[in-house]
C-alpha cells in the first residue's frame, strides 16, 4: 500500500490494527497517536490494580513502548492529542508537530466516560476509572491511607468493580445509583436482584438515588464517577463519517468507514450485532481486539471481516459471577421483538457433591423458539457457561437445538442436566405454552 498509515489511539484497537497491519506490509510506514503516556494497557484490569492485586500498573501493559518501536517498527508517539482529521486532504492535525499526511486512516478513539458535574470542596479529588493514570492517581491515595470513605457513582459493571476494589481496600463505600436496581443496561430486573442483594452486604447501595447530594458531604474522601461510556467518535463525525447508535461510527465488516481510506475499530464504533441485525454499540475489550486487527489489515492492503458480536460479557461482583450475552428481555422488546423469558435457579455442581451453588439462569427467546440470549449469576458456574449460549447464538441456533446439545457431565463441575440444558428446557415450555 502506498503512503503511510496513521493510527489514532494505542488502546487495544489501536495496537492490534497497527500490529497487523505490519504483518500485511513490513516496509510500510506505520505512526500511532496515543494521547495517554501508556499504550496497549489492559483497561478492564484497572480494577485490579487499584484493589493491589495487580501490583505495577506496568503489569497491565501488554507490550512496552520500545517492543512497537524497535521489533515492529511502529512510529509509536505518546502524549500526543489529535486535534483534528481533515479527510479531504488527507491530513491529521495534532499537538505535536505539523499535520500528518496519511494515505490510510485507522482510528480507535476508544470510548470517554459519561461524567456529571458535582459539586465538592476543593481540596477533594475527584477520579474517573477509565485512563492508567487516573486509575494510579487513586491508588497513590489509597495506599497513603488517604481514603478512609468513598462515593463510587453508578451501580453498572465499572462502578460494581471498583466499589468492590476500595471495599478490598479497607475503604467504607457507598454507591449511589440513578436507576432502581444495579447493573441496569446489562442484565434484566429480576436477574439484578439476586446481584443487589450480595451488593448489600458489601457496601452502602443507594439505588434511584441522585448523587449530587451525596457528593457534597464533606466527610467522603474521594468521589468515584462510573456512569458509562460513550463512543469518542467526535473526530469522525466532525469530518463527516456516518454515526449510528450512541452517535458511534458506523463501519461494513471489514471495519471502513463512509470516508474514503479510513477505518474505524474499538470502542467507536457500533458494529454489526448478530441477534438485533444491525448495528450496535457494545463497548468491550474483545471487540477492540478483533475489529483493530481487521481494520489493520484491511487498510495494509490485506484481507479480513469482521462476523459481527452477540453481545457477550462477564463481570465479577464480590463472590458473584453475572454473565450475559445476546439481549435482554428489555432490549428485545425495545427492538420490537416478541420476546418472552424462562428463569430457572438450578445447580453449579451435582447436588450431593460439597460446595454445591445455585445458579440462576434466564434464557430470552422468541415464541416461535428463536434463541435471543441469556443470563446467569452464581458464585461458580456462570463465567463460562454464558459461552456456550453466545456459540448458540453465533451459530444462529435455536432453543430446540439448545436443549439438544450434548454438553460434558462430572459431579464436581455439573449436574446431570447441565443449568444451560435445563434453562432450554424451560424456555421450550414457555413456547409450547406460549399462544
Amino acid at each position: 500500500m502506498a503512503g503511510r498509515l496513521v493510527v489514532l489511539g494505542g488502546g487495544a484497537a489501536g495496537m492490534s490494527a497497527a500490529s497487523a497491519a505490519r504483518r500485511v506490509d513490513p516496509e510500510l510506514e506505520i505512526v500511532v497517536l496515543e494521547t495517554t503516556g501508556f499504550a496497549a494497557a489492559g483497561l478492564c484490569g484497572l480494577p485490579y490494580h487499584l484493589a493491589g492485586l495487580v501490583p505495577q500498573a506496568e503489569d497491565l501493559v501488554a507490550y512496552p513502548p520500545s517492543f512497537f518501536r524497535e521489533r515492529r517498527g511502529i512510529d509509536l508517539r505518546l502524549g500526543t492529542e489529535v486535534l483534528g482529521v481533515d479527510a479531504d486532504r488527507r491530513l491529521v492535525h495534532h499537538d505535536g508537530g505539523p499535520p500528518l499526511q496519511y494515505g490510510a486512516l485507522v482510528v480507535a478513539t476508544g470510548g470517554r466516560p459519561a461524567t456529571i458535574p458535582l459539586p465538592r470542596p476543593a481540596d477533594r479529588p475527584g477520579f474517573v476509572v477509565r485512563t492508567v493514570e487516573d486509575t494510579v492517581a487513586l491508588r497513590a491515595l489509597v495506599d497513603g491511607g488517604g481514603v478512609r470513605r468513598a462515593l463510587v457513582i453508578g451501580a453498572g459493571y465499572i462502578g460494581l468493580e471498583t466499589a468492590e476494589a476500595l471495599t478490598a481496600r479497607s475503604v467504607a463505600v457507598t454507591v449511589a445509583e440513578r436507576i432502581d436496581r444495579v447493573l441496569p443496561t446489562t442484565v434484566d430486573p429480576e436477574i439484578a436482584a439476586v446481584v443487589e442483594e450480595h451488593v448489600r452486604t458489601h457496601v452502602d447501595l443507594r439505588l434511584g438515588t441522585d448523587a449530587i447530594p451525596l457528593a457534597a458531604d464533606r466527610s467522603l474522601d474521594v468521589v468515584v464517577t462510573c456512569t458509562g461510556v460513550r463512543p469518542a467518535a467526535g473526530l469522525l463525525a466532525d469530518a463527516g463519517a456516518r454515526t449510528g447508535p450512541g452517535g458511534a461510527v458506523l463501519v461494513d465488516d471489514r471495519m471502513r468507514t463512509s470516508l474514503p481510506g479510513v477505518w474505524a475499530a474499538g470502542d467507536c464504533v457500533a458494529p454489526y450485532h448478530r441477534v438485533l441485525g444491525a448495528p450496535a454499540f457494545v463497548p468491550l475489550g474483545p471487540t477492540a481486539n478483533k475489529t483493530g486487527r481487521v481494520a489493520g489489515t484491511v487498510a495494509a492492503g490485506g484481507d479480513a471481516r469482521f462476523a459481527g458480536i452477540v453481545g457477550t460479557a462477564v463481570v465479577k461482583v464480590f463472590d458473584l459471577e453475572v454473565a450475559r450475552t445476546g439481549l435482554t428481555l428489555a432490549e428485545a422488546r425495545t427492538a420490537g421483538l416478541p420476546a418472552i423469558a424462562a428463569d430457572v435457579v438450578s445447580r453449579s455442581r451435582a447436588k450431593y457433591y460439597p460446595g454445591v451453588r445455585p445458579l440462576h439462569v434466564r434464557v430470552v427467546h422468541e415464541p416461535g423458539g428463536r434463541l435471543l440470549g441469556a443470563q446467569f449469576v452464581g458464585t461458580e458456574g456462570a463465567a463460562k457457561r454464558v459461552d456456550v449460549v453466545a456459540t448458540a447464538l453465533h451459530a444462529g441456533l435455536s432453543v430446540d437445538d439448545l436443549a439438544d446439545l450434548d454438553l460434558s457431565y462430572a459431579p464436581p463441575y455439573a449436574p446431570v442436566y447441565d443449568p444451560v440444558i435445563t434453562a432450554a428446557l424451560a424456555a421450550q415450555r414457555e413456547t409450547a405454552a406460549a399462544p
